[in-house]
């Protein structure tokens, strides 16, 4: 990273930082005119500015964005949080289907901290589709690992809620 992207990365983290302490309109000009310091097609541009739309309740403007973010070639790190955000957005356009979709193949492409991220927005997903015994069972997998006891029979319970009562 050169020097100018990592002033441009500190100033766009500062912004991200005051989020409220600004109106819409002015937090959004500020992303605009900082994502435009940076090549139209620039793939992390793309993402703040989506990212910036969709904090604001604008998912009309911040799916097409995102998707332009991710085809440009997003770093993982934004990628996966660009999926996530992408998957989130779509349930909020009442396009749980697709969010679904977009959720799955995240959570069967990647692993890392944000795996839980994902298993929970896509159990956003699949109660908004009406498949909300797969999303408890999805949330009490995610969540058994976390848990000081009691994981095992909580990941049983989980699976006989699908029907994939294989055992313990």
């Amino acid at each position: 990273m050169t020097t100018t992207e990592a002033r441009w990365e500190q100033r766009i983290g500062a912004l991200w930082d005051t989020f409220d302490d600004h109106e819409p309109d002015d937090f959004l000009r500020e992303v605009r005119a900082l994502a435009a310091e940076r090549p139209p097609d620039d793939a992390v541009a793309l993402y703040e500015l989506a990212s910036a739309h969709d904090a604001l309740g604008h998912e009309e403007e911040a799916a097409p964005l995102y998707r332009r973010a991710l085809a440009a070639g997003l770093p993982e790190r934004r990628r996966r949080r660009a999926v996530i955000q992408l998957g989130s957005t779509l349930r909020n356009l009442g396009r749980a289907e697709e969010s679904i979709a977009v959720l799955s193949a995240e959570r069967d492409a990647a692993s890392d901290e944000l795996d839980d991220a994902v298993t929970a927005f896509l159990a956003l997903s699949l109660v908004d589709a009406g498949r909300e015994r797969e999303a408890a069972a999805l949330t009490l997998t995610a969540l058994s690992p976390h848990l000081p006891a009691y994981g095992r029979s909580l990941t049983h319970y989980a699976r006989a809620l699908t029907g994939d009562d294989t055992g313990p």
